[in-house]
């Protein structure tokens, strides 16, 4: 099993998730984080780092989601690795307030 970023990232690219993973498993394309498949231990640390609950187990992505599996499979390894903390990115498809309040 694998964790997966799904479309609530597009246009946000909160980063809290990559400072966390123990194994560099994030990949930073230029709108949004992508977990790579081969990297990720599913440890589950991301899951709670991330504002605006854009990831998932792979076995319980939303069936309106599953194409997002396939995605960060094919497109993660074409990025950059992401390990640190940088400003998110607050596009137009994203909302200015997260889901989740930050500490």
């Amino acid at each position: 099993m694998t964790y997966v970023v799904t479309e609530a990232c597009v246009d946000c690219k909160y980063t809290d998730c990559a400072a966390v993973c123990p194994v560099e498993a994030f990949h930073a394309a230029p709108d949004r984080l992508l977990i790579n498949p081969d990297t990720c231990i599913d440890c589950d640390a991301c899951v709670s780092e991330c504002p605006v609950e854009a990831i998932f187990r792979d076995v319980n992505v939303s069936e309106e989601q599953q194409e997002w599996i396939a995605i960060n499979a094919a497109e993660a390894a074409k990025h950059p690795v992401i390990s640190q903390k940088i400003p998110p990115l607050l596009g137009a498809k994203c909302s200015e307030i997260p889901k989740k309040s930050k500490r």
